[in-house]
């Protein structure tokens, strides 16, 4: 413990303040540079969102997307510019922002539609339990809040294994977590699959599917999971086979509260959140 409070000091000490200009590399492969310290920020994704408050940079938000709703007392107070797929281009362009942070979907398109608005973006965010921490550190280095990105993943690592101890001797519990009712669901590598691991479950989806996958329901009957989350008890039984299957008998479907699944889904400060929420239905007989 000792050598993990002094390499973690060490850590944060070593940090230095971000020079400027700063080029980075997005998960999209684009060089992307900024001139000096990003004064004025969109963020597009909730997660981005809750990262720059945590590391002390929500002061540089003016603009986020509609779904970001954490930290409430700050976000209700910012202006709304769309969503990923909706993005309000008028809107953004006209807050003058000197740094978007939006994700990096091919999909969407999102960063490409922005930048050729003419704005400086960065595109990227988390898929798997580490990226979530290097996600930090990236928006902790462009913003000049490294100290205070090394000092949240510090804490929120601490917390993860703290709570991971409560489960480390009990049976893995086969679980289907679903994201949407298509059904999409996730692999073992992305960052929702890793905490239900550490929580003491395993996520029925095989890893060579993805870590979001789009489920054939035939793969779920067979898998017959013990704990399903995600989705009510009522949907469940009136799905095709589902009422036969372990968790739907045993009452072992769970639908979390808006605010746990917020956390669930979202890699960035929370994930402590998600992890406890996940140990509370996976191992109900471990929560302290």
């Amino acid at each position: 413990m000792r050598r993990t409070i002094l390499a973690a000091f060490l850590l944060a000490s070593s940090a230095a303040a971000t020079r400027y200009p700063l080029t980075v590399t997005d998960d999209l492969g684009r060089t992307v540079t900024l001139r000096s310290e990003p004064k004025r920020i969109v963020a597009m994704m909730p997660s981005h969102t809750e990262i720059l408050f945590a590391i002390g940079a929500g002061d540089k938000l003016v603009g986020i997307d509609e779904y970001s709703n954490y930290p409430r007392a700050a976000t209700d107070k910012l202006p709304k510019v769309g969503s990923g797929y909706k993005p309000d281009i008028e809107a953004i362009v006209a807050l003058k922002p000197d740094l978007v942070l939006a994700d990096e979907s091919a999909s969407s398109r999102l960063t490409e539609k922005l930048a050729a608005a003419g704005l400086t973006v960065y595109g990227g965010t988390a898929q798997t339990y580490n990226e979530t921490f290097e996600k930090i550190a990236v928006m902790g280095k462009i913003t000049n809040r490294e100290v205070n990105a090394t000092k949240l993943v510090t804490k929120m690592r601490g917390d993860l294994n703290a709570l991971q101890q409560n489960v480390l001797k009990l049976p893995k519990v086969s679980t289907y977590y679903e994201v949407d009712p298509a059904p999409y669901s996730v692999g073992p590598n992305s960052f929702i699959g890793a905490l239900i691991s550490k929580a003491g479950g395993q996520t029925i989806v095989p890893a060579k599917l993805g870590n979001f996958p789009k489920l054939d329901p035939e793969l779920i009957v067979k898998a017959n999971p013990k704990v399903m989350i995600g989705l009510t008890l009522d949907d469940a039984k009136k799905r095709p086979g589902w009422p036969t299957l372990q968790a739907v008998k045993a009452g072992r479907v769970y639908q979390p509260s808006a605010e746990e699944r917020d956390a669930l889904v979202r890699p960035g400060p929370r994930l402590a959140v998600a992890l406890r929420t996940l140990i509370k239905l996976i191992h109900p007989e471990a929560v302290k």
